[in-house]
């Protein structure tokens, strides 16, 4: 082999090695211990990643937590985007994998000239019509030696399987994000029954008060103890309906609905049998809660 034939296989050599593509991603090896020194008497952990959670709010056996949570897939903004993002993560796979594959074009054309009679210098009888038509076709395809569209399909399938995730946490943090609110709400309309009848055995407790005061049978002091008892209990009426307004908005924003066209009904008593209300003495302080 002469020396221009040697000179020529080293560049060609480094020019090769310049293009290949580098080795697939590796995890790096962390150095584990066997087991942790403080896990003595702790039960190991068996992590289901993998298990596709289901409707896990029918365990309350609650028909209008079902109903709301079964709207926040297909109403909450959030997951919304999150699903968009995913729809277009799906589609780059697609796209990118066309490169894999020879592309045809085509262009094709039809034109019709018909010249005038009335063109100057133009011999009699030599007006007429022609027709052209085009049909060219174009076929490309590049190959992957580097494996650079190996790399861009794997890369773009790798980002849908993170934006399928995403799309998975997000749904499962709203859900239950609207449970917890759900029963919070549900909390505040048991304690907005107790307060209602609070207030209302502590004006019977003020006008008992005001008649013992007026006949001589009572102090001042104990008509303004229960004035003071019954406005407490009216400023804590009122704060828990607010916070129940803003568990409401908070339920509607998760469905995607305006708070000013959702609203949910105060649930009877009767929905919940672990819970039992009072009525509070009359000169009693605070609330009167039983089994909550």
């Amino acid at each position: 082999m002469t020396r221009t034939g040697i000179g020529f296989a080293v560049v060609l050599v480094f020019l090769l090695a310049g293009c290949t593509v580098g080795p697939k991603y590796k995890v790096p090896d962390v150095p584990l211990t066997p087991a942790y020194k403080e896990a003595d008497g702790w039960k190991p952990a068996h992590p289901t990643d993998q298990v596709l959670r289901g409707p896990w709010w029918e365990i309350f056996a609650d028909p209008q937590l079902n109903a709301l949570e079964e709207q926040v897939p297909g109403g909450n903004q959030t997951l919304k985007g999150l699903e968009a993002r995913f729809r277009e993560a799906r589609a780059a796979i697609r796209f990118n994998r066309a490169s894999e594959f020879p592309t045809i074009s085509t262009a094709p054309s039809i034109a019709s000239i018909r010249d005038s009679a009335h063109t100057p210098y133009l011999p009699p009888g030599a007006a007429g019509a022609t027709g052209d038509f085009v049909l060219p076709f174009d076929l490309s395809y590049e190959l992957d030696f580097w494996g650079r569209v190996r790399r861009t399909v794997a890369s773009a399938r790798e980002f849908a399987q993170a934006s399928a995730a995403d799309l998975e946490t997000a749904k499962l943090s709203l859900q239950a994000e609207l449970a917890f609110d759900y029963f919070e709400l549900r909390s505040a309309d048991i304690q907005k029954q107790i307060l209602d009848n609070t207030v209302e055995s502590y004006s019977a407790a003020l006008r008992l008060t005001q008649n013992r005061y007026q006949g001589g049978a009572a102090p001042k002091s104990d008509v303004a103890q229960a004035e003071t008892q019954l406005e407490t209990a009216q400023v804590q009426d009122t704060d828990i309906g607010v916070e129940r307004s803003q568990y409401e908005h908070a339920i509607s924003i998760l469905i995607g609905k305006p708070p000013a066209e959702f609203s949910l009904q105060a649930a009877p008593s009767s929905l919940w049998p672990d819970s039992k209300v009072r009525r509070s003495r009359p000169g009693s302080t605070g609330r009167a809660v039983s089994g909550l």
